[in-house]
Order: structure tokens, then sequence, then C-alpha cells
């Protein structure tokens, strides 16, 4: 297994730190980081007789 470079490491930590909702996808290939893909989804509350999303 390859050292994971420390940069990487603090990129992917701090798009964890910041996603409330959603997913961070680390991609690997020939046992390198070479991409993290982040998907951030945003939730509200329904005001007027619906059900809460939170």
């Amino acid at each position: 297994m390859a050292e994971i470079d420390e940069r990487k490491i603090k990129d992917i930590v701090s798009r964890l730190e910041r996603l409330e909702f959603g997913s961070l996808v680390v991609t690997v290939h020939n046992g390198e980081v070479t991409q993290i893909d982040t998907t951030e989804k945003q939730r509200y509350t329904l005001d007027k007789g619906g059900t809460s999303n939170k």
C-alpha cells in the first residue's frame, strides 16, 4: 500500500468537517488517491401541514 500524501489527508478531513448532509467519495487508482468528490444536500423543513425533513 502506498503512503498517503499529507495534503490529500488534510483535503479529505476538511471536506468532511464542512459536510452536514451528503457524501464524500475518495477515488483510488493503483493504491493512490486520485480524486475526491463531494455531493452536498440541502435539507429544508416544511412549514405548512407537511412532515419535517429535519
